[in-house]
C-alpha cells in the first residue's frame, strides 16, 4: 500500500467516527424539536433551539480555526466531542430528575455548541492533510454522506424510538456515540506527525494572514458573502419542516419523511463520491441551487406527505452538487498552511445566513404567517386558495418564499465575473452550505 492509499484509508477511518458522531447529534436534533414543539406549540421555540445549537459554532469559528493552525488538530477534535458531551449529559440530568424546563434544554445545547466549535476547522484541516489534491472531490462525496446521516439515518431511528420510548433513549445514545469518535480520531493521530505550533504568531495576526487568504482572490470573498445568502434561505426549510408537518402529522411520519427526502443527498454523494467531477464548478454551482430553490418552493406547496417527500428528495439531492463546487472554487484557491484560519473566518460569514434565519424564521411564522392564513386571516382568500389555511400553512408559505428568492440568487451568481475566473486559478480552502 503507497502513502496515499495509506492516508486516504486513515481519513476514512476518521471519517466513520464522524459519521457515527453525526448520527448521534442528528437523533438529539429531532428529538429535541418535536419534544420542545409538542410542549409549546411554537415554532420560534424550534427555532430558538436551533440558534443556540448553532450560533455559538459561528462566533467561535474563527478562533477555533487559529487553534486549528496553531495546536494540533486531532486532539482539537478530541477535546471538541468529549467535552460537548457536557451538555447533552446535563440535559439528560435534568429530564430524570423531572419536567425539564426550556431554559435548561437551551443552556445544555449551547453548552454542546460551544465545545463542538473546536472540531469543524480542525476536521476540514485534517482532511486537507491526510489527502492529495485530487482525491478532494471524493472525499467531498464521503464528507457529504456522513453529515446526511444526521438527515437521513437520524429521523428514521429517532421516530422509531420515540414511539416505543421517549427523548432520554436519543439523548443517552447520542452520548454513547462520542466514544467511538474520540477512539477513531486518537486512532488517526498515532499516525501523524503533531501539527506545528505557532505560538510566536498572535491571534490578532493570525485572523489576519486568515482574511488575507480569504481576501486575496476577490471571487473567494465574493462567493463566501453570497453563500451567506444562500443559507440564510436554506435556513428557512431547515427551521421550519419540523412544525409545519407536525401541524398535520405526527414525530413518526416527520421521521420517515426526513428519512426519504435526506435520501436524496447520499444518492447524489455517492455519485460524486464514485464519480468525481473535473470542470464546469460555478455551472454545476448556480444550476443546482437553481433547481434547489424549485423544489424547496414544492415543499411548502400543500399539506401532502407524497408531495413533501418528493420536492423534499430532490432538494436534498441538489446539495451536494452546490457543496462539492464550493469546496472546490475555495478549497483550490487557499493556502493549505491557511486553511485552518481561513475555514474560521469563512464559518463565520457564510455560516450568519443561518444564524439571521433561525433568529427571524419563527417569529415570522408565529406572529405574522402563521395568523394570516388561518380560516379569516388576511391571507386566507387569496394565497390560501392556493396552499391551503391552517396553522402550519404560514410556515409553508415562508418555505416557498425563501425557496423562490434562492433561485433568483443563483442567477445573480452565476453572472459574477470573479466567481467564474476562480476556476481558473488553482492553489489550495474550503467551503460548505450544509455539512
Amino acid at each position: 500500500m503507497n502513502k496515499s492509499e495509506k492516508s486516504f484509508g486513515k481519513f476514512l477511518l476518521l471519517w466513520s467516527g464522524e459519521l457515527v458522531s453525526a448520527i448521534g447529534s442528528g437523533l438529539t436534533a429531532f428529538g429535541l424539536g418535536v419534544y420542545v414543539f409538542e410542549q409549546t406549540g411554537k415554532a420560534s421555540a424550534v427555532a430558538f433551539v436551533a440558534l443556540l445549537a448553532y450560533m455559538p459554532s459561528i462566533l467561535l469559528s474563527a478562533i477555533a480555526g487559529v487553534l486549528a493552525d496553531r495546536h494540533d488538530r486531532r486532539l482539537l477534535m478530541v477535546l471538541g466531542d468529549s467535552l460537548s458531551a457536557l451538555g447533552i449529559a446535563f440535559i439528560l440530568i435534568c429530564m430524570l430528575r423531572g419536567e425539564t424546563q426550556l431554559w435548561q434544554i437551551y443552556m445544555g445545547v449551547t453548552i454542546s455548541a460551544v465545545f463542538s466549535s473546536l472540531l469543524e476547522p480542525a476536521y476540514k484541516a485534517t482532511v486537507t492533510d491526510l489527502l492529495t489534491e485530487e482525491q478532494y472531490t471524493k472525499a467531498s462525496g464521503l464528507v457529504q454522506v456522513a453529515s446526511s446521516a444526521k438527515y437521513l439515518i437520524s429521523p428514521v431511528i429517532a421516530g422509531f424510538l420515540l414511539a416505543i420510548s421517549d427523548i432520554k433513549l436519543l439523548l443517552v445514545i447520542d452520548i454513547l456515540t462520542f466514544f467511538v469518535t474520540v477512539i477513531s480520531t486518537l486512532a488517526v493521530r498515532r499516525g501523524l506527525a503533531p501539527k506545528k505550533s505557532e505560538q510566536a504568531k498572535s491571534f490578532i495576526r493570525a485572523f489576519k494572514d486568515g482574511w488575507g487568504a480569504v481576501s486575496e482572490k476577490r471571487g473567494v470573498l465574493v462567493l463566501v458573502i453570497m453563500t451567506s445568502v444562500i443559507t440564510f434561505f436554506l435556513g428557512f426549510i431547515q427551521t421550519l419542516s419540523t412544525p409545519m408537518i407536525l401541524a398535520f402529522s405526527d414525530s413518526s411520519a416527520l421521521g420517515t419523511v426526513e428519512t426519504i427526502a435526506a435520501s436524496g443527498m447520499l444518492v447524489t454523494s455517492v455519485i460524486i463520491g464514485t464519480l468525481p467531477i473535473k470542470k464546469d464548478y460555478v455551472k454545476m454551482l448556480t444550476v443546482s441551487l437553481f433547481c434547489a430553490g424549485i423544489f424547496m418552493a414544492m415543499f411548502g406547496l400543500r399539506e401532502n406527505i407524497v408531495l413533501i417527500c418528493v420536492s423534499g428528495f430532490l432538494f436534498f439531492a441538489m446539495l451536494p452538487f452546490a457543496n462539492t463546487s464550493l469546496d472546490f472554487l475555495t478549497r483550490t484557491n487557499i493556502e493549505n498552511d491557511l486553511q485552518g484560519r481561513a475555514w474560521g473566518l469563512i464559518g463565520v460569514i457564510s455560516q450568519l445566513g443561518y444564524v439571521a434565519a433561525y433568529a427571524l424564521t419563527g417569529v415570522l411564522a408565529d406572529y405574522v404567517f402563521n395568523p394570516f392564513l388561518l380560516e379569516g386571516g388576511i391571507l386566507a382568500g387569496s394565497v390560501g386558495k392556493i396552499i391551503g389555511t391552517g396553522s402550519g400553512r404560514g410556515t409553508g408559505f415562508l418555505i416557498i418564499i425563501a425557496g423562490v428568492l434562492l433561485c433568483v440568487t443563483s442567477v445573480i451568481l452565476y453572472h459574477v465575473k470573479s466567481v467564474r475566473k476562480l476556476e481558473k486559478l488553482e492553489n489550495g480552502g474550503d467551503l460548505c452550505i450544509m455539512v
